[in-house]
């Protein structure tokens, strides 16, 4: 028995839960995205000259911002800070953006007229006051956080095909989704985010700290949804506010997957996705050619061998028009929002031999 704390941060929502298996408390909160909230603090700053510093974060509406600040003010930002918007700093000056120091920063921050920023997916000393504002003492056994890494590539392959070079050699060695968790002191060099979420994690009065990725953090919860019980092949679709990850699930086992932005899929697209998965059709070349991030097949049943495709996310409205009818909105642990913060926990108590009732 023990006490976890799960926090999913995608790039609409931030989702938290704290889970007490001995007591049964079970406790959580949906809040707006870290990437959400900076960026719009950025947006409304009106100073002439801007300072950001910190650790890479999620992008999407922060590096937005950041793109259009650069036209209208001077906007400085520590290396650590500007892989937020990409690994290679020379994009990062072609967009007028100034490489600073960190010492050069801390000088600026103090100057007059300037706005000072901090980059970073967890809000770790915020969170912890929300919850114990709650009454809840956030001390836990387990901190587990999914975040989204593309990965940092040291040589000039895309992130979209780096990343999924990483999933599909995780995936080749166990292709279980818990696969995808990672003790915070055995992240690889090269998951630069998912090393700054655990850097930041150490303002929590927590015991040991998890990464995962949050695709299949969400993968493993929606699998816990009582309606894929003892299924034998299931396709789980995350359809979140940036991405949308399918899975093909047989057993306990990662089939195959697909992974595409969420605002370029259409009913049509998605329904092709899911039949060409389930009969492994899909190839990473031919999905990155359509506009997809990619694809991996590892083993095939067949379209008519699905049993139930699960879909959850905050976009899985998209799934009533695709025109396929066992499609079954999923809600683990009662509660669509928490299907990341479901899956981390699972990953957890998987990886260290913990066994409770499913949720």
């Amino acid at each position: 028995m023990a006490r976890f704390l799960a926090i999913d941060v995608g790039a609409g929502t931030l989702d938290a839960m704290f889970l007490d298996t001995r007591s049964g408390d079970q406790f959580k909160f949906v809040a707006k995205s870290p990437t959400r909230v900076l960026a719009e603090r950025i947006d409304t700053c009106k100073s002439e000259q801007i300072v950001i510093t910190g650790r890479q974060m999620g992008g999407g509406p922060v590096s937005e911002v950041i793109r259009k600040k650069a036209t209208e003010c001077t906007v400085m930002m520590t290396r650590s800070a500007a892989e937020t918007i990409h690994h290679r700093m020379e994009k990062v000056r072609n967009l007028g953006v100034r490489l600073i120091s960190q010492r050069v920063a801390q000088k600026k921050r103090k100057s007059h007229n300037v706005s000072w920023f901090e980059t970073g997916d967890v809000p770790a000393k915020d969170l912890v006051t929300v919850f114990r504002a709650m009454g809840i003492e956030p001390a836990v056994d387990f901190l587990g956080i999914a975040v989204q890494d593309h990965g940092t590539p040291r040589t000039k392959i895309s992130t979209l095909d780096f990343r999924h070079t990483i999933f599909r050699e995780i995936i080749e060695v166990s292709p279980k989704p818990s696969a995808f968790l990672f003790a915070s002191d055995r992240i690889a060099p090269y998951l630069r985010r998912m090393r700054a979420v655990a850097m930041d994690s150490v303002s929590f009065p927590s015991g040991k700290v998890y990464v995962m990725d949050t695709g299949m953090a969400a993968i493993l919860g929606a699998s816990s949804d009582p309606a894929a019980r003892k299924k034998k092949a299931i396709i789980v679709l995350d359809v979140a506010t940036s991405h949308t990850l399918g899975a093909l699930v047989v057993g306990d086992e990662i089939g195959g997957f697909f992974e595409y932005h969420t605002s370029d899929i259409t009913p049509a697209v998605l329904k092709s996705l899911i039949i060409d998965l389930a009969d492994g059709k899909l190839s990473h070349p031919k999905i990155r050619s359509e506009g997809g991030h990619g694809a991996y097949v590892r083993k095939s049943v067949g379209f008519k061998q699905i049993e139930l495709i699960l879909a959850t996310g905050p976009k899985r409205k998209i799934l009533e028009h695709v025109g396929i009818d066992n499609i079954v909105f999923g809600a683990p642990m009662g509660d669509n929002m928490m299907t990341g913060t479901a899956g981390l926990i699972l990953a957890i108590a998987d990886r260290e031999g913990l066994s409770f009732p499913p949720f």
